[in-house]
């Protein structure tokens, strides 16, 4: 049933299966086994990629400065509303199966560069079918208010989203066309303020789905305050929370997801990982994968975390695998090896695990295998050839 059976010591477990017989066996004999990595923030379903924007960026551009130049979002979401179904598919898949090779078992991914309801649908319905025919674990998120559409204003998007998308999500959830599991919502200064912000959350909550937002990225907005009264189930970026919020989201149980990358290319202060921690909060990790955030490795973002954010590897470890379950709802099931839980793992090619951290970049040649539910998907020979050090 692709679920685990046992873990143990080697000799119990031989003993307790010495009659059993198994397809394959895989001789992990100086190399480590560690849960799949869950990434609980992506952005991968779009067209129109923004490698010209790394100059400016480069050059000293804003991520604001670029948005208000019909650069950022609105650039992408143009190419996304012009492209087929099927080529987003195409490079959604692939997207994917990078994800898979650096090691990510279990990917939360959002739409949002629709801004409309027929180009979010279209990507709901790509995320659907890859959760249909891939092995990769989906947990997938409606992010239709990651922008306010040009020529309408965000009280107008808001309503828009209200009163017509996500009425139209719920009926395509009771037919069985489309399941989505989390509502997200850009809150931020010049996107949507905190009562757009509140009142989308709780439409979503109310059809059902889980609160996971983006909040507190660039300027303080008391985004963590909000999600903690709502019962949100997690909050993403928070480089500009509150000592307030991060106490009310410790006392809520909301997940913080921090993402290292975005802070890193867009040379933001960092968020304070160390701070949370030490408040109790529940602190997961994402890649933030996007066309302003291109990074694929869940491995390269833990590095980051233990650099830039001065996590420990435990502690991001943890953060990239049980917490980052929990951020989307799923510790029951995923983010660690424990009897009853999926099998999904890794077999790295090294006796100590901390390699798949200290490694900056080097998981092409570390990760030996990667199984979902029990079975190999992903098998790199390379590691049978050359020493992981």
């Amino acid at each position: 049933d692709g679920c685990i059976k046992a873990v143990g010591q080697a000799d119990v477990i031989r003993n307790q299966f010495s009659e059993a017989t198994f397809e394959r066996i895989i001789d992990c004999s100086g190399k480590c086994v560690l849960p799949g990595l869950v990434d609980a923030h992506t952005h991968p379903v779009w067209a129109g990629d923004r490698v010209h924007e790394f100059a400016m960026k480069l050059a000293g551009a804003s991520y604001m400065e670029i948005h208000q130049a019909g650069g950022g979002i609105h650039f992408t979401v143009e190419h996304t509303r012009k492209a087929t179904e099927e080529e987003l598919f195409i490079s959604f898949q692939h997207r994917l199966e990078r994800m898979l090779r650096a090691g990510s078992t279990l990917v939360e991914c959002k739409s949002g560069y629709g801004l409309n309801l027929e180009t979010e649908l279209k990507m709901l319905r790509v995320i659907e079918r890859a959760k249909k025919s891939m092995d990769i674990g989906i947990s997938s998120t409606y992010c239709g208010a990651h922008a306010v559409p040009k020529g309408k204003t965000a009280t107008e998007a808001t309503d828009d989203i209200i009163n017509n998308h996500l009425p139209k999500l719920k009926e395509l959830k009771r037919s069985g066309e489309i399941h989505v599991n989390n509502i997200d919502v850009f809150c931020e200064k010049g996107v949507f303020d905190l009562e757009s912000t509140r009142r989308i959350l709780q439409a979503g909550k109310d059809i059902g789905l889980q609160i996971n937002f983006h909040g507190d990225e660039l300027h303080p907005m008391k985004s963590a305050e909000l999600g903690a009264e709502l019962g949100a189930r997690a909050i993403s970026h928070l480089e500009e929370v509150s000592d307030e919020g991060i106490v009310a989201m410790a006392r809520a149980k909301c997940a913080a997801v921090l993402l290292p990358t975005t802070a890193y290319m867009l040379r933001l202060k960092q968020p304070q990982a160390r701070k949370m921690l030490e408040e109790g909060v529940i602190v997961a990790l994402g890649s933030d994968f996007n066309p302003n955030a291109y990074c694929f490795s869940m491995p390269m973002v833990m590095h980051l975390a233990c650099v830039n954010m001065k996590m420990s590897m435990n502690e991001a470890l943890a953060a990239a695998t049980i917490n980052a379950a929990y951020a989307l709802g799923k510790s029951d099931t995923h983010g660690s090896l424990e009897v009853g839980k999926q099998g999904d793992l890794l077999i790295i090619n090294s006796s100590r695990w901390e390699h798949l951290i200290y490694q900056f970049g080097g998981h092409e040649a570390l990760i030996n295998y990667v199984i979902v539910k029990g079975k190999v998907i992903y098998e790199n020979e390379r590691c049978e050839t050359m020493s992981s050090y």
